[in-house]
């Protein structure tokens, strides 16, 4: 008897049985060779099976093992009594609101140095950042106007003593019956104007900065008041105009106060009052905290940043305090509103994040990411966000961590 296993491309196997001419005629014969071909089919078959399940490239082991994730925030301990842990507690604080602001003079003592006579600038004696006195020379201007009004002194008192020299004459004759009563009038209204003239030409030669009784062409520009001089509009043999066309020559401060103005965003306006406490960073000294109070906020909104200016007084008795100094205010509203504090331990900083081990479980801990903000003076720390109230955190996340890090 000839019987084939055959197997299709596929994979799938099947049995081509034997015909009957190849059994032979007789039934007995034809009985007995169907049984031995059954049984040859049968382990045909079954040697078909196992050969399936052989070449298959899954076991039901592999197939039914699923991947295992590890969280690595969460970090279990063996005893977690090691570690003492702290309740987030709530406080009512007062409200704080940080803004951006600039160092300024104090413009109620600011004075605008400007020159009433024009012409050219042949000395310059002060500059930009110098502390000046009161009275100092700031800078020397050849006038015109100088000239001008100096000339007009001097001819108003020559006309001056003519005119008396006239009264005087005028009353002598008048005196003897020579001349009448009208002429003498006239000689002394003659003398009366030149008198004014006089007073009035020397007057005018003093508001341009010189005396009378030194005739000079030479302006010597003076500073009105002691400071500093924060702004400069003139330099060496420039040309400076009258009152009416130029700007102002100098700015002198006195910087022994300052401000500090701010802007305060429309939204945030709310928490801000007159007379709330204030505490100053400046960038140029990092590890000092200034102290001030709100003393004006604007009436007006600017449009374009939709900010108000919140002005501070500081006061600078060692002129440490520069115009134009970048600063940064923390306001403190009378207003009150509760927040979450942790102890600051509790707070590890990590790649430029703030974070906090929650317990999670009698011995599982998860790190999370916070937002801290102020410090209070007792050692606690305020959260803004990450943390709720009776939740409980490792209190020393510092040792916590490096614990954890030793047993991975």
């Amino acid at each position: 008897m000839n019987t084939e296993l055959c197997c299709r491309p596929g994979g799938s196997r099947f049995v081509v049985l034997p015909n009957e001419q190849a059994l032979g005629a007789g039934s007995g014969e034809r009985r007995s060779v169907s049984f031995a071909a059954s049984r040859l089919l049968l382990a045909a078959l079954l040697a078909a099976l196992m050969c399936g399940v052989g070449c298959s490239n899954e076991t039901p082991a592999a197939a039914s093992k699923a991947p295992v994730k590890i969280d690595p925030d969460v970090f279990s301990v063996a005893d977690s009594q090691l570690f003492k842990t702290a309740k987030a507690e709530t406080r009512a604080l007062p409200t704080e609101l940080t803004a951006n602001g600039t160092v300024t003079p104090d413009v109620n003592r600011t004075i605008h140095v400007t020159s009433l006579g024009g012409g050219r600038v042949v000395e310059l004696k002060v500059k930009l950042g110098d502390a000046v006195a009161k009275g100092q020379t700031l800078l020397v201007i050849s006038s015109p106007d100088l000239a001008a009004a100096m000339s007009d002194y001097q001819k108003a008192v020559a006309d001056e003593v003519l005119s008396r020299k006239a009264l005087e004459r005028s009353q002598l004759l008048y005196d003897r019956g020579a001349i009448a009563t009208k002429d003498l009038e006239t000689a002394q209204d003659l003398e009366d104007k030149a008198r004014v003239d006089v007073s009035t030409a020397e007057q005018h030669v003093r508001v341009l900065g010189a005396d009378p009784a030194h005739p000079t062409s030479l302006i010597d520009l003076r500073a009105p008041v002691a400071g500093t001089i924060v702004e400069q509009n003139v330099a060496g043999f420039e040309g400076v105009k009258s009152l009416d066309n130029t700007p102002n020559l100098f700015t002198i401060a006195d910087l022994d106060e300052v401000w500090v103005v701010c802007d305060v965003f429309e939204n945030d306006l709310g928490d801000v009052h007159l007379g709330d406490s204030a505490e100053i960073r400046l960038n140029a000294f990092g590890d000092r905290v200034l102290r001030g109070s709100v003393a004006d906020i604007s009436r007006v909104l600017d449009p374009v940043t939709r900010s108000a200016k919140v002005r501070i007084v500081l006061a600078n008795p060692d002129g440490e305090l520069r115009p134009g100094m970048f600063a940064v205010a923390k306001f403190r509203s009378r207003k009150m509103t509760d927040r979450v504090m942790v102890p600051a331990t509790a707070i590890m900083r990590l790649h430029d994040k703030d974070w906090v081990f929650r317990k999670e479980g009698p011995n599982k801990f998860r790190r999370l990411v916070v937002q801290a903000d102020g410090l209070a003076p007792d050692g606690m720390q305020e959260i803004r966000e990450g943390v709720k109230p009776g939740e409980e955190v490792v209190a020393n996340a510092l040792e916590f961590s490096s614990e954890a890090a030793e047993k991975k």
